[in-house]
């Protein structure tokens, strides 16, 4: 009998990498759920969430196995009080989210979607070297909140650009600082200092609402803000207020709160944001080694073997 899995929306790569071995239940959590009672593991694709009422629900789950790096959508203090591992896939999407900060950050700052707009549009018939004027990115200073692995590959494609490099951490990073030639500042300090500020750190509690009314008016009027991180770690509307106003040059996000955003919502309307549907490890390299990780994760949860990948709660 195959094993039988919960995830919902798998794409074809992955079931055919699930193969006959596994029945895959789609997301299906209401009282008469048949999931629920016989599927033995969860595949968390999407972020659906997966939290301590989910699991109780579930009395042979084994394991948890996240498709992506961020994991806020699954209560790993819950399933590791349950002795159920939770896998996720750090690491291989690092280079292409990083890729992704710079392509947004580079969008907003050179004016990239509205021009194209414009570019394909009835008012374009003579070129006019005044229009659509850009934010130079080398020799700008960047502001990294967050120096993870992420974080850190954003400041390597930085160094190219010859950009200044502040960062803000939890945590000072002393060998970053030597090997990127990173300098650490307090959040408050590098909002003030910063051309670009780059949000890249995980959501918690801590990082939850992180950026609101007062960080953005410590912003210099001609900077924008880049959000790779998760969308809760910007209030919405104190950023819809702030961009309404002329208050920072822009935004770019490729997260939002709520995501997605209601089609009517005011965001949408503004010109000097740009906004991407959560592009960040979305490359071919990147996504195919992350369905590879997920199922070896699968696996080891399964088999009862330590996950190769597996995430602690703090």
């Amino acid at each position: 009998m195959p094993t039988r899995v919960m995830g919902d929306g798998l794409p074809k790569p992955l079931l055919d990498m699930l193969g006959d071995a596994y029945e895959v239940f789609g997301w299906d959590t209401s009282e008469e759920s048949t999931a629920l009672s016989v599927c033995e593991a969860v595949i968390a694709y999407g972020h659906p969430a997966v939290d301590a009422r989910l699991m109780d629900r579930m009395p042979n789950l084994k394991v948890i196995s996240n498709h992506g790096v961020g994991v806020d959508h699954v209560d790993v203090a819950a399933a590791t009080s349950r002795g159920i591992p939770v896998g996720n896939t750090p690491g291989c999407l690092d280079a292409g989210t990083a890729d992704m900060t710079f392509a947004l950050l580079m969008a907003s700052a050179r004016n990239i979607v509205i021009g194209d707009h414009f570019a394909r549009g009835p008012e374009f018939v003579h070129y006019d070297p005044a229009i659509l004027i850009g934010h130079e990115v080398t020799g700008s200073t960047l502001g990294i909140v967050g120096m993870g692995r992420i974080g850190k590959e954003v400041a390597k494609r930085a160094r190219a650009f010859g950009m200044p490099l502040l960062y803000h951490n939890r945590n000072r990073d002393e060998t970053a600082e030597a090997e990127l030639g990173v300098e650490y500042r307090s959040l408050d300090d590098l909002l003030r200092e910063s051309d670009f500020v780059s949000l890249n750190c995980p959501l918690t509690a801590e990082t939850t609402g992180m950026i609101g009314k007062a960080q953005l008016e410590l912003m210099k009027p001609t900077a924008t803000l880049v959000n790779m991180a998760r969308g809760p770690v910007v209030v919405t509307d104190d950023l819809y207020e702030i961009l309404k106003a002329g208050r920072i040059r822009g935004a770019a996000l490729d997260v939002t709160d709520p995501e997605p955003l209601p089609r009517d919502h005011p965001l949408l309307t503004l010109d000097n944001l740009v906004i991407a549907p959560h592009l960040g490890s979305a490359s071919h390299r990147t996504r195919q080694r992350m369905m590879e990780m997920t199922v070896e994760n699968l696996a080891a949860g399964l088999a009862g073997q330590e996950l190769p990948y597996r995430i602690h709660s703090n």
